[in-house]
């Protein structure tokens, strides 16, 4: 008698229901590992649909300072699907407040840990300055709770540090062509994700306006302060902004380009986090120029796949690319290297299996 499939309930109101490590890259390996699968997300705020194969549940968004909607909604779904769920798959931290108290009624939770979340308050503009060293303290506490009562999964080695006992870590990796793409060209820099102050967005403005010669072309959502910034940028002819395009579309868009650009700040919440795009970028043979977070500088040391500019050092960015754009040479040697250390260590088709392996036996677990 073969015994059925597990069945997993994946919930998030704060991300972008096409978020890359959600969907296009945990679901398909729960999917691939033979799992049925409900997915639970804004759908209809982002204008969003549920991804081909798995059953969707419309959320409202948590955002901003609206977000107790979203949290009393998630928490009757969770109530209700989580009944026939072997495992509850959370995104958010908002969630563990709506899966409190709901664990011997539903299937294992588990809290997939993206960000330090304590660290992002102090960049979060709608938490006014009294409340942030409060609320950083309040998500300590809830951590140490829900490490008691839930499973977690880590995205980040560096985040073991928040915690008492060892989790498994889920690398954000990306799915890594098993052929080496296209040369980089001399002329198109790009970048890939959400747009906002901290993230570059402004260096990035100033970078296309140095280096008229060179196309900029920026892909992702922008925040309300960035977006006009960007509207007149383009209207002016110096960038291109695209906005939002799926995950598995925007990757293969940055094959040919000259480099890919990581212009975070020196914020706390980047400081040991490793951006995802960087990997997107070298998976897509292209070279990276990044400023010089923890993390992001030690993924360059390690592929040799780019250039380390400091924060907010647009004229130095500039000479980066100018000098990749001069020396073809130089530019194919840093993409290759950087494609063949991804594809080596940094790659979704061996993590997505790890992940699914360990659902797998967090559903049998909670079965027996």
């Amino acid at each position: 008698m073969h015994s059925r499939q597990p069945r997993v309930l994946v919930v998030t109101v704060v991300h972008d229901p096409e978020d890359a490590r959600i969907r296009h890259r945990q679901i398909p390996a729960l999917l691939a590992a033979g799992m049925r699968v409900t997915y639970a997300a804004p759908f209809a705020a982002f204008g969003r649909t549920p991804p081909p194969g798995v059953r969707g549940v419309d959320l409202p968004r948590a955002h901003g300072r609206d977000r107790l909607r979203a949290v009393r909604r998630a928490r009757a779904v969770i109530a209700r699907v989580g009944r026939s769920a072997d495992v509850v798959l959370l995104h958010d931290p908002d969630l563990l407040l709506a899966a409190a108290g709901l664990g011997r009624g539903v299937g294992q939770i588990v809290w997939d840990v993206h960000e330090d979340t304590a660290a992002a308050i102090g960049m979060r503009q709608w938490v006014p300055p009294l409340l942030r060293r409060p609320l950083q303290w309040s998500v300590r506490l809830a951590e140490r709770i829900a490490e008691a009562r839930f499973s977690l999964l880590l995205a980040e080695h560096s985040y073991a540090d928040r915690f008492r006992r060892a989790h498994p870590v889920v690398p954000n990796s990306n799915w890594v062509p098993d052929r080496p793409p296209p040369p980089p060209g001399s002329t198109r820099v790009v970048y890939l994700g959400s747009i906002t102050v901290p993230r570059g967005g402004r260096e990035m403005i100033a970078v296309a306006r140095a280096a008229r010669e060179l196309d900029m072309v920026l892909i992702g959502p922008a925040d309300a302060t960035m977006r006009p910034e960007l509207e007149a940028a383009q209207a002016a002819g110096e960038l291109t902004w695209l906005g939002f395009v799926p995950n598995d579309e925007a990757t293969r868009m940055l094959e040919g380009s000259l480099a890919g650009l990581a212009l975070l700040h020196d914020q706390p919440n980047y400081a040991r986090s490793l951006p995802t795009k960087l990997a997107e970028y070298m998976a897509r043979g292209i070279p990276v120029v990044t400023t010089p977070n923890q993390s992001s500088a030690e993924l360059v040391r390690a592929s040799g796949g780019g250039v380390v500019v400091g924060f907010g050092d647009v004229e130095a960015t500039v000479a980066a690319l100018r000098e990749l754009a001069r020396d073809e040479s130089q530019r194919r040697a840093l993409a290759r290297s950087g494609y063949r250390h991804v594809q080596a260590e940094v790659n979704w088709h061996r993590d997505g299996q790890e992940f699914a392996r360990i659902i797998a036996g967090l559903a049998g677990a909670a079965r027996r």
